[in-house]
């Protein structure tokens, strides 16, 4: 039987180190494993979150004007932690056929200024730098770099409704 006295004082340092050492490398590696698991969460579950589709009613087709851009609001709602919240939308809704409505966004290209239709010059018109439209979207003067942004649309029992 071995008493206190008969322990080697380096064994025991050594067997002492080992576990210290054992011991900080598993702390090391449970905080690093707990950061790495809420990092990539937070960086990874933006993209892996479906997108819900959301079909938004924007008027009747019958109340469009064929070929005349028609400016409507599109109330969009959204979960804002706690609070919903409603942002508005301005769309144009061009009614290019009995059965087919196209939906351009009111947005410039240019710098994000609101474009309006200009019944006489018959074009969209941003008011900020000149840039100018046609019915369809597509730049004619001005400085904007790229067409207005065209929505997804469908007609259901003669409602039109917008993707966004």
């Amino acid at each position: 039987m071995s008493t206190p006295s008969d322990v080697d004082p380096a064994a025991a340092a050594t067997g002492r180190r080992r576990f210290l050492g054992r011991l900080v490398a598993a702390l090391q590696t449970t905080i690093g494993g707990t950061l790495g698991v809420v990092l990539g969460g937070a960086v990874l579950s933006p993209g892996l979150a479906k997108s819900a589709e959301r079909w938004l009613p924007a008027g009747k087709v019958d109340d469009l004007v064929p070929n005349q851009p028609t400016a409507v609001m599109l109330r969009i709602t959204r979960q804002d932690g706690y609070a919903q919240v409603v942002d508005r939308r301005t769309v144009f809704l061009i009614r290019t056929s009995d059965t087919a409505v196209t939906a351009l966004d009111s947005t410039c290209t240019h710098l994000g200024c609101r474009v309006s239709w200009n019944s006489e010059a018959q074009e969209l018109v941003c008011p900020c730098h000149g840039g100018r439209y046609d019915r369809t979207g597509a730049v004619t003067a001005g400085p904007p770099p790229a067409p207005l942004t065209a929505f997804e649309t469908r007609l259901d029992d003669g409602d039109v409704l917008v993707r966004v």
